[in-house]
């Protein structure tokens, strides 16, 4: 294969083969096409020439999408977009060269699909601004990803990256048919980007830097806030600037058609020792913790403690782990040995003490303990053990003769019975 051919766009056959194994460890859902990673693996060199040879001259066209649905947290359905594994990969070629051209030019608190910006820093980033002003706006665009105006996000495009083959292949991407469960083709209509789709958090961040980023800095200097793709959370000084500011907000997001959830955007107030004040609203969530009024531990003595504004794993979050841990075992099945139960869970418990570990370790421990409380019912049934005491002994036992068996035994998160 000649792949230093001169072609009329600046893609090379090496910008393919690294898209392609970073999208190959990703999602394995197929396309409309039914194409699996294992097909296009089969004769990986020349399906990827292929790509690079229509990417390079300009030719590339994507297929249609396939639409799925994902259910949300209050119990709706949200619609994702499922490009073939070519498109993917396409995608992920044009996606790496802008993010090195652009990347720079984003606000420093948008932290959200970004190199070197992570969600840990945005968390944190939300926890200092809150010790420092009292009052924050907690933000929800409604069906951001559904209704971006596509003429309006083509401006966006446009301002960001001046090079004509860029934006053709951008909006190729937004015009991509869409076929649905039953199987019917629908058309976009002018607005809209799928959540699925590699570009997708790219051009998300691209239209709000310009419909909100850049104009909160423009308009209100004084205020700092944190933006993850389109969660966004404003901190002001007092509770009239946060009114103020928020109708200003909507004004904003209708110039650019988009509107704020009335049920979900609410003005919070950041209560603690200092302030004391009866405010209403004192919680809000971002990223899977939850900020609100908490006991804290004080620097100047154990027995010590203040209130302090601050987060910890939220309460959806940990109702979600513990389903996920009865969903990741067959906890009927007494055949199994504890060390296969381990085996399947240290992967998820190392993920969850990581991420919600970094503050209120507290709550985290009260949901880690429910795997524990789950292998001792599953101690009884396997052991033919009377009582749940007895149970949790031969756990504490095991915890004990193996205490680095399972990852969260490993980090204290374990409930410990003396016998």
């Amino acid at each position: 294969m000649n792949v230093n051919v001169t072609k009329t766009v600046p893609v090379t056959f090496k910008m393919v083969v690294d898209a392609y194994k970073k999208v190959r460890s990703g999602g394995k859902a197929a396309g409309i096409d039914g194409e699996s990673w294992e097909d296009f693996d089969k004769d990986v060199e020349r399906n990827l020439y292929v790509i690079w040879n229509r990417l390079a001259s300009g030719s590339y066209h994507p297929s249609a999408v396939r639409e799925t649905e994902i259910p949300k947290k209050d119990g709706s359905m949200r619609k994702l977009g499922i490009p073939t594994l070519r498109d993917r990969i396409a995608q992920c070629v044009v996606k790496e060269y802008m993010e090195k051209q652009i990347d720079q030019r984003f606000h420093r608190h948008s932290y959200g699909y970004r190199p070197l910006k992570s969600q840990r820093q945005a968390i944190e980033q939300v926890r200092k601004n809150c010790k420092e002003q009292d009052w924050v706006i907690d933000l929800d665009i409604a069906k951001f990803f559904d209704e971006i105006d596509h003429e309006l996000l083509m401006k966006a495009v446009e301002r960001m990256s001046e090079e004509n083959w860029v934006r053709m292949y951008v909006s190729r991407w937004l015009k991509m048919k869409i076929v649905d469960k039953e199987g019917k083709e629908y058309d976009r209509r002018g607005k809209g980007t799928p959540q699925g789709g590699v570009i997708s958090p790219l051009l998300s961040n691209i239209f709000l830097h310009y419909a909100l980023d850049k104009w909160l800095e423009l308009k209100y200097p004084q205020i700092n806030f944190v933006r993850y793709a389109d969660d966004m959370v404003i901190h002001c000084r007092t509770k009239q600037e946060a009114e103020e500011i928020l109708s200003a907000i909507k004004a904003r997001l209708s110039e650019v058609k988009l509107r704020i959830n009335e049920q979900k955007t609410q003005i919070v107030y950041c209560k603690d020792y200092r302030r004391t004040g009866q405010h209403g609203k004192v919680q809000f969530g971002f990223l899977g913790f939850s900020y609100q009024p908490r006991k804290s531990k004080s620097k100047f003595g154990e027995d010590k403690s203040y209130m302090a504004f601050t987060a910890e794993i939220s309460k959806e979050n940990q109702k979600k782990i513990r389903e996920e841990i009865e969903d990741a075992i067959p906890w009927r099945n007494t055949t199994m040995e504890l060390t296969d139960i381990a085996q399947k869970l240290n992967s998820k418990l190392r993920g969850w003490i990581n991420y919600f570990g970094l503050y209120g370790k507290a709550a985290l421990r009260r949901t880690m303990i429910y795997v524990d409380y789950r292998i001792i019912k599953w101690l009884r049934n396997k052991y033919k053990i009377s009582g749940i005491r007895k149970a949790a002994l031969k756990l504490s036992v095991i915890m004990h003769e193996y205490p680095m068996m399972f990852y969260h035994w490993q980090k204290g998160y374990c409930y410990v019975i003396k016998k």
